[in-house]
């Protein structure tokens, strides 16, 4: 039997969502993951930035993907969190649409894993600049999710997200609890958060939702994968 392919789509410089994919997939021995990159080198509202995520060059990156006749294609990247989710929701239609093949992304699968959990009260955890946080809180509430607590880095340069280290991220966690919210978003794909999850959620008793954990679960429940063989990476892959 052939396995499922994965096929990510990857901002060029990010370094932390290909191997930590591949650490959540490794006792997968039916599911492999592809990667194609398209640039992406920093964050921010100016139009040359938001101009990264333009549908050409995530397509062409997705019509690549499909030259391997993956079983599904993923936006591993968040920026519908500041650009709204309908801009996700429409490169889904068109990566479908173009290649024939189904699509999904880390923040639509987030939004769903909430759904799913009744999760309506949020902390967001994230390394961006307070006016991409701002943006990003405001398309949560257009979609029903209410940010009651947050914490950012202020960083702009997409490849520096990867050098923030574990203590920062388990701190900014650490700071959401006391809020009581319905779960925490660590929202970045190029932050190292999914090898932390679990010891945060046992220390927490608190659902932790990291962006790479997200892209995988939305990859492989749009296949129809049963979620929970990802051990280790959250309660979003529990059937409970």
């Amino acid at each position: 039997m052939n396995p499922l392919r994965i096929g990510m789509l990857t901002p060029s410089s990010n370094t932390v969502l290909e191997p930590v994919t591949t650490q959540m997939l490794k006792d997968l021995p039916d599911v492999t993951a592809h990667f194609s990159r398209f640039r992406v080198t920093a964050i921010g509202l100016d139009a040359a930035l938001l101009n990264q995520f333009d549908d050409r060059p995530m397509m062409t990156a997705a019509e690549l993907l499909a030259d391997a006749k993956v079983d599904v294609i993923v936006w591993n990247g968040t920026s519908a969190g500041w650009l709204g989710l309908d801009s996700d929701r429409r490169l889904c239609e068109r990566i479908t649409e173009v290649t024939g093949i189904k699509a999904s992304t880390s923040v639509l699968a987030l939004f769903d894993v909430m759904h799913q959990r009744r999760e309506s009260r949020i902390g967001l955890a994230s390394p961006y600049t307070s006016d991409v946080q701002a943006a990003i809180i405001e398309s949560f509430a257009n979609e029903g999710i209410e940010v009651i607590c947050e914490r950012h880095q202020g960083i702009r340069d997409n490849f520096s997200f990867s050098q923030v280290g574990p203590e920062t991220i388990a701190g900014m966690v650490a700071e959401l609890v006391p809020s009581q919210p319905d779960s925490v978003a660590v929202f970045c794909t190029n932050l190292a958060g999914a090898p932390l999850v679990d010891k945060l959620e046992a220390a927490y008793g608190i659902a932790i939702h990291d962006s790479v954990a997200t892209a995988i679960y939305g990859a492989l429940a749009t296949i129809g994968y049963d979620c929970s063989h990802v051990k280790g990476f959250g309660k979003m892959f529990s059937k409970a």
